[in-house]
C-alpha cells in the first residue's frame, strides 16, 4: 500500500459500467443526465487492463452493468477477461438481448452470477414501466435460459408509488423463476429519476406496508429466498453511509474511463475525476480528489462533526444532500438531527400524493 494512506482500506468491489446504452426507457433511470456516448466506450482490451488493476488492487468482485451491458457484442470477451483476472463476475441485466444462445457463450466466458431487473410482475405493468413493448416476455425467456443453464440468479425489483402494491407478486415470481435472492430496492432519486421525483415517491403508507410485507415474507419463505430490502431513503430517519463510506469500499467506473466513488457522484459540481486511461487505478483510488472529497469524516460540518453516528452513517448521501438542498456537502436531509430535515419533511408533503404514471418523463436512450 502507498505510503501515507494505510489508513485506507482497498476497495472490494466495483461496478463496471459498459455502456449507456439501453433498449428500455425507464423513468427512473439512474444513469446521469449526460450519457456517454457510443464511441466513447472503453474497448475490451482497456477493460481487460482495468480487471488486472483492480485485482491487485484488492477488489474481489465486478459488477457490469450498464445501460444494459447486452448491448456490447464483446460483452463474452469482457466476462472472459474479468473471469481471467480473477474477479467474481456479476452480470447486472435488464435481459433484453440475452438469448439462450448467448447466455451459453457467457457461461462459457465464466460468468458467475446474474441479476435481472423488473419493473413490474406482469406484462401490463412491466412493459408500460420500462417503455418496451414485449419486454417483460422477453425478461422471461432469459430467465428460463438462464434457469435451464444453471446460472445463479438474482432477481433485481425497482419499487416506487406505482408498483408497491406488487411486492408479494415479486416475491412470487422470484420463486418461480428458480432465483435465490430478490432483492427490492425503491428508487433512489438521482439523475434522471430525480425528474420524476414526484411521480415515484411513495406514500408513507406504502412504505410502511411495504416493510410489512417484506417481514412476513422474509418469515414464510426462509431457506427458499433470500430478501434484500432497500427502502426510500426519504421517509427514514437516520441515514445510511453512502456506499458504505465514501471511498472506502468499493468504486464505479463510467463507460468512458471516468472513475467514480458513486454512481451518482457527476451529478455534484466541480468535482474531478481522474480516468483510468491515464492514471492508474491504485492511484485514483488513494490520492484521487473525487475519493479524498468526502472521505472519512475530517469533511464533515455540525452536527455531523460531533454526531455519535459519525463513524457509522459518514454524513450520508452527499448526492443526496445535493439533491434536496443544493449542497453535497451538507448533512444528509434524511436525518432527524439536522436543520435539513425539515425541507425534506416539506418536499415529502409536497410530492407524496402526486401525479399518475402518465405524467412521468420516459427517457429515450436507444438501443
Amino acid at each position: 500500500m502507498p505510503d501515507g494512506t494505510r489508513i485506507i482500506p482497498p476497495p472490494i468491489a466495483m461496478l463496471a459500467e459498459l455502456t449507456h446504452r439501453c433498449p428500455l426507457s425507464c423513468p427512473y433511470c439512474s444513469n446521469p443526465l449526460d450519457l456517454a456516448q457510443r464511441e466513447s466506450e472503453l474497448s475490451a482490451e482497456e477493460w481487460s487492463e482495468i480487471f488486472r488493476q483492480a485485482a491487485a488492487l484488492g477488489v474481489l468482485q465486478v459488477h457490469l452493468s450498464g445501460g444494459e451491458p447486452a448491448s456490447r457484442r464483446d460483452l463474452e470477451v469482457i466476462v472472459a477477461a474479468a473471469r481471467g483476472a480473477g474477479l467474481y463476475a456479476n452480470l447486472i441485466t435488464s435481459g433484453i438481448g440475452l438469448t439462450a444462445d448467448r447466455i451459453a457463450a457467457l457461461v462459457t466466458a465464466g460468468v458467475d452470477h446474474v441479476q435481472l431487473s423488473v419493473q413490474g410482475t406482469t406484462p401490463a405493468t412491466a412493459d408500460r414501466v420500462g417503455g418496451y413493448r414485449g419486454g417483460f416476455a422477453r425478461k422471461m425467456a432469459a430467465a428460463e435460459a438462464l434457469a435451464a443453464a444453471g446460472v445463479a440468479l438474482t432477481l433485481n425489483a425497482v419499487m416506487h408509488r406505482h408498483n408497491l402494491g406488487e411486492l408479494p407478486e415479486v416475491f412470487d415470481l422470484a420463486e418461480r423463476l428458480g432465483a435465490r435472492r430478490v432483492e427490492v430496492a425503491c428508487v433512489q432519486f438521482q439523475g434522471w429519476a430525480l425528474e420524476n421525483r414526484a411521480v415515484l415517491q411513495p406514500t408513507r403508507e406504502q412504505v410502511e406496508e411495504a416493510k410489512r410485507l417484506v417481514a412476513e415474507a422474509r418469515a414464510q419463505r426462509r431457506g427458499r429466498l433470500v430478501i434484500d430490502f432497500v427502502p426510500p431513503d426519504y421517509y427514514a430517519d437516520l441515514p445510511k453511509a453512502c456506499m458504505g463510506g465514501w471511498g472506502s469500499t468499493g468504486l464505479n467506473i463510467a463507460p468512458d474511463g471516468s472513475v467514480l466513488p458513486c454512481h451518482a457522484a457527476q451529478t455534484i459540481p466541480g468535482m474531478r475525476f481522474a480516468n483510468v486511461k491515464d492514471t492508474p487505478l491504485e492511484e485514483i483510488w488513494y490520492r484521487g480528489p473525487a475519493f479524498a472529497a468526502f472521505r472519512g469524516t475530517d469533511w464533515m460540518p455540525e452536527p455531523c462533526r460531533s454526531c455519535d453516528r459519525r463513524e457509522v452513517d459518514f454524513g450520508g448521501c452527499r448526492c443526496q444532500a445535493l439533491a434536496v438542498l443544493g449542497d453535497a456537502s451538507a448533512p444528509d436531509p434524511v436525518c432527524r438531527r439536522t436543520p435539513g430535515r425539515a425541507r425534506l419533511d416539506l418536499l415529502l408533503a409536497a410530492e407524496g400524493n402526486g401525479p399518475g404514471l402518465e405524467a412521468a418523463r420516459w427517457r429515450r436512450i436507444g438501443g
